[in-house]
């Protein structure tokens, strides 16, 4: 696996993730993957310059029982290569919503329910330069 992997770094309902990077230059797209595992993934963000068939098109999703689910696909698109980004991630039990740096939003469902996960795996070309909760 490659990338960064944060473990035992609890994220717990009603706080707030705040993730501070920079994509490479080259960049085609990265990922933030939150959940328990690199099997049980509650929330996918994979904002993709130009990968996938997708261009200029951020995708959420999940990853359970070793498939992936629906996606959802935000409106905006505020990221630029070589350009730092702030995404910050809240979550209930019923929902996650990432605050892109624009100010959009994406509301995707908390489809495990969890109150807590511990799992956080960052990869792709990006370069990350800071991660909070609070």
């Amino acid at each position: 696996m490659s990338g960064m992997l944060v473990q035992n770094m609890s994220f717990k309902s009603g706080q707030t993730l705040t993730l501070t990077g920079v994509p490479n230059a080259d960049s085609t797209n990265f990922a933030i993957n939150i959940g328990h595992s690199a099997e049980d993934v509650a929330l996918h963000v994979n904002p993709r310059f130009d990968a996938h068939g997708d261009q200029h098109t951020v995708v959420c999703n999940s990853f359970q029982g070793g498939n992936w689910c629906e996606e959802h696909r935000g409106a905006s698109f505020p990221f630029n290569q070589n350009e730092e980004f702030q995404i910050k991630i809240t979550f209930t039990n019923e929902e996650f919503l990432v605050t892109l740096h624009d100010g959009s939003q994406i509301n995707f469902p908390n489809r495990q329910g969890a109150e807590k996960y511990k799992y956080m795996h960052f990869e792709g070309e990006v370069r990350i330069l800071g991660i909070e909760i609070k």
